[in-house]
């Protein structure tokens, strides 16, 4: 199962608080590693997270330097944790604009985990569903693909991480939101869709349990 996160709400659950936004953001990350543990614990072989859109660039640079270090900090701290469980990690999105410490260490938990088969971890950072086709449309054009030859297929091996990343089976988003923001488009053209009127933050494994128990009764027709 491929199992999609759109988690919304950090910035809301601060404000609700009191607090500074950025501590919203910390706690969400804490939270990004609980229910990705977990998600892997019940049987997802593959969770895909929305971390930072390429929209996001347009928020103050004190939160987008706090965010980038946050994500660097996830991933050092994790490697570790990857490698005990067998997990595989994945960056999908441009490595323009993104720190150069920060490209350096996904390339390095890539390269380390490439070989692990114990589930599929892919983080998507500086992310946008239309620029992921954009970039793909570019990948077939650079490799001298003729419009003859073009199928669902071979663009889907054109797209962020080729094949290793398979369809997305269910997308969960929180804080009351009802809307993909570009996540993942070629990917969810048949996922389940669960939407959680809590903020991230909030988001725990009882919340998660809930979501898969609700995809788990669906009927999934694909277009049939």
């Amino acid at each position: 199962m491929h199992l999609g996160v759109i988690p919304d709400g950090n910035r809301r659950w601060a404000r609700e608080r009191g607090i500074p936004t950025l501590m919203g953001h910390k706690r969400g990350m804490e939270a990004m590693k609980t229910v990705s543990l977990a998600a892997f614990e019940r049987g997802v072989s593959q969770l895909t997270l929305f971390g930072f859109s390429t929209e996001n660039w347009s928020r103050t640079s004190e939160e987008v330097k706090y965010l980038m270090a946050l994500f660097y900090t996830l991933l050092d701290e994790g490697i570790d944790e990857f490698e005990k469980r067998g997990i595989r990690f994945k960056f999908l999105g441009s490595r323009e604009k993104l720190p150069k410490r920060l490209i350096k260490l996904i390339d390095r938990v890539e390269a380390r985990t490439a070989r692990l088969l114990g589930g599929t971890l892919a983080l998507c950072l500086n992310y946008g569903g239309q620029q992921e086709m954009a970039d793909a449309l570019k990948s077939m054009i650079a490799a001298g693909v003729k419009p003859e030859e073009v199928t669902p297929e071979l663009v889907a091996e054109h797209l962020y991480a080729g094949s290793e990343i398979g369809p997305l089976d269910l997308i969960i988003r929180t804080s009351g939101e009802h809307r993909s923001s570009g996540f993942m488009l070629w990917r969810a053209a048949y996922a389940e869709y669960y939407f959680s009127p809590k903020n991230w933050p909030d988001f725990t494994t009882d919340d998660l349990d809930l979501a898969l128990a609700d995809f788990a009764g669906r009927q999934r027709r694909f277009g049939s």
